[in-house]
């Protein structure tokens, strides 16, 4: 059984810091990684001079301390590509933010939870399944409610062609360019 990382300290007598990380310890972990690089981050707390365990010290450099982490508000570029993104992928968070170069898993699934998810509801688009959301106050009652409820619907729905027949649901074109930037010319 692997040995808790908080475990080693307790038996030398020294106590783990735990909570928020003060500018003295992200400057020793900074200039620990640019001296010697990422490495065993189990054994990189005491290398340092850290009473942190390994696991803290990762995720401070690789969330908050890398040199290469873009900060600042998302840029409508990337968040039409999360959206894109999320509808093929789901919440495969770390799959995404390999899309978005700069930023962190975590940092991507905290904006679509806290705005493109929001976007999206109000755009009538279910987050969920990137559909549109059944339109609210259609109460059947009458037959002449149902005709028209379903008069509707059809005019939503696209048409069935001999390619849409034997799927089971329509799912909408779209349009995965993933890519940020200018598009690619097309020399055909």
């Amino acid at each position: 059984m692997r040995k808790l990382c908080s475990d080693k300290p307790k038996k030398l007598g020294v106590a783990v810091n735990k909570g928020a990380w003060s500018k003295q310890e992200d400057q020793k972990l900074i200039d620990y990684i640019q001296k010697h690089g990422e490495g065993c981050w189990r054994s990189l707390p005491h290398a340092a001079g850290l009473r942190r365990c390994g696991k803290s010290c990762r995720l401070r450099w690789v969330n908050y301390l890398r040199p290469d982490l873009k900060r600042g508000n998302f840029g409508e570029d990337e968040e039409d590509l999360i959206i894109k993104l999320h509808a093929l992928l789901g919440n495969r968070w770390s799959l995404i933010a390999g899309r978005l170069p700069g930023r962190t898993d975590n940092e991507v699934k905290n904006y679509w939870n806290t705005h493109l998810r929001k976007k999206l509801v109000k755009m009538g688009i279910d987050p969920n399944n990137h559909r549109p959301r059944p339109v609210k106050g259609f109460a059947q009652t009458s037959d002449e409610d149902n005709s028209s409820v379903s008069q509707l619907r059809s005019e939503q729905e696209p048409r069935e062609t001999s390619s849409t027949k034997n799927t089971s649901s329509f799912v909408p074109d779209l349009n995965l360019d993933l890519t940020i930037g200018p598009p690619l010319m097309d020399n055909r």
